[in-house]
């Protein structure tokens, strides 16, 4: 137990952001403001500091970001998430101190189950929306969000009445946030996208619909259309992991889990993906995944399931029955490592968010807890390198 409208010219830069005082509106009567709470989600602010253009980054191969998930709170609708404004507080105060250093802190990855009920408007607007503009504004950086199922629903058909309706609300709360439809770096009508930042090319899917053959042709595309030299690294973020310990895994293989392994891993192991950033489990946990690729070289990919951005806390359950998965794999060869466990009590797994550290091709993190979790040492420190001592 640890001590208690955006324009189309600007999509290849991705935020497109005009300055923050074009975003001011006059204030509307208390009855509109009331009218719009309850029937409409709106926008989260664009960020103080917008991306760049993919094209001004090219040198950089020194920089910092944050990912965490899972932020959904017991009273959303009726108050703002207490438990995730705490992990707000602290990616605030992170961000101010690194802002002039070594690696500042560049952008923010969630990846998804924002609200209890994403077909409630209100739930975003009252308990999520605020605290994102504190974190485009007064952290004054990028804000990206993947769908879990509580913002989209679980459904895999697109049709789905619940579906439509959540990703509605979803598309709305991050109309200013992502690239807009018909940009090189968007899936039209879907919440998938992409970005590039430094040597860095971070992608961004619904594990909900995983199966869905238009989705994964276009990630396809993207991969496949990469240079790889100006972007040696390549992160993927995305609701469901590829392999869990909490309630949602071990004996137990989700629908999206099972196309995560199916239709996923495969493109992933391919094109060398190094890191995959989940949620959906409320606990942090890393595996590590160890293959040869098509020429022979050894490769490592590292999985973060890292859910605890605010929703009720989840403990260990069992370890996944992966014998399949890695036979599955073939000529790949996968091998997997439970590298960090989560524990059995409630009180071994605190809310918390990663920073991700990248410094030309070596990747390091930091887990940072907060509130009662302070002290939390999943590698006994809360640091690590994403590296093997075999060549």
């Amino acid at each position: 137990m640890m001590s208690s409208s955006i324009p189309r010219a600007a999509a290849c830069g991705l935020l497109f952001a005009l300055p923050l005082q074009a975003q001011q509106r006059a204030t509307p009567p208390a009855a509109a403001v009331a009218q719009s709470t309850a029937d409409t989600v709106r926008a989260i602010l664009r960020p103080r500091v917008p991306m760049p253009a993919e094209a001004a980054t090219a040198g950089i191969t020194k920089y910092s970001f944050i990912v965490y998930g899972d932020t959904r709170g017991r009273r959303d609708g009726t108050e703002v998430q207490y438990e995730h404004s705490l992990i707000v507080d602290a990616m605030l105060r992170m961000i101010a101190a690194r802002a002039t250093g070594p690696s500042p802190i560049r952008f923010v990855l969630q990846s998804g189950d924002a609200v209890v009920n994403g077909r409630d408007p209100k739930q975003w607007n009252v308990s999520f929306t605020g605290l994102i503009n504190r974190i485009t504004t007064d952290g004054g950086i990028p804000y990206f969000l993947a769908p879990g199922n509580h913002d989209v629903t679980s459904a895999a058909a697109l049709d789905n009445p619940g579906r439509k309706e959540g990703l509605t609300n979803y598309l709305r709360a991050v109309a200013q946030l992502i690239p807009p439809d018909g940009a090189t770096r968007r899936l039209n009508g879907y919440p998938t996208y992409a970005f590039g930042y430094g040597n860095t090319f971070v992608l961004a899917f619904d594990s909900n619909i995983a199966g869905d053959s238009t989705q994964l042709a276009w990630a396809r595309a993207q991969l496949e259309g990469l240079d790889r030299t100006r972007y040696p690294l390549i992160v993927a973020f995305f609701h469901h992991p590829t392999y869990s310990s909490g309630p949602h895994g071990g004996a137990i293989v989700e629908r999206p889990t099972a196309e995560v392994r199916e239709k996923w891993m495969p493109m992933f192991r391919k094109h060398g993906v190094q890191l995959l950033v989940a949620g959906h489990e409320h606990l942090y946990e890393h595996w590590v995944e160890r293959y040869r690729d098509a020429s022979g070289v050894r490769r490592r990919m590292d999985q973060l399931v890292t859910g605890g951005g605010g929703a009720p806390l989840y403990v260990y359950r069992g370890e996944p029955d992966l014998r399949g998965y890695v036979a599955a794999t073939g000529a790949d060869s996968a091998r997997v490592e439970h590298l960090v466990k989560p524990g059995m009590n409630q009180g071994e797994n605190p809310y918390h968010f990663v920073i991700v550290h990248v410094d030309g091709a070596r990747i390091s993190l930091e887990v940072h807890a907060v509130d009662w979790g302070a002290g939390y040492a999943p590698y006994r420190s809360n640091r690590a390198v994403l590296r093997d001592t075999l060549p």
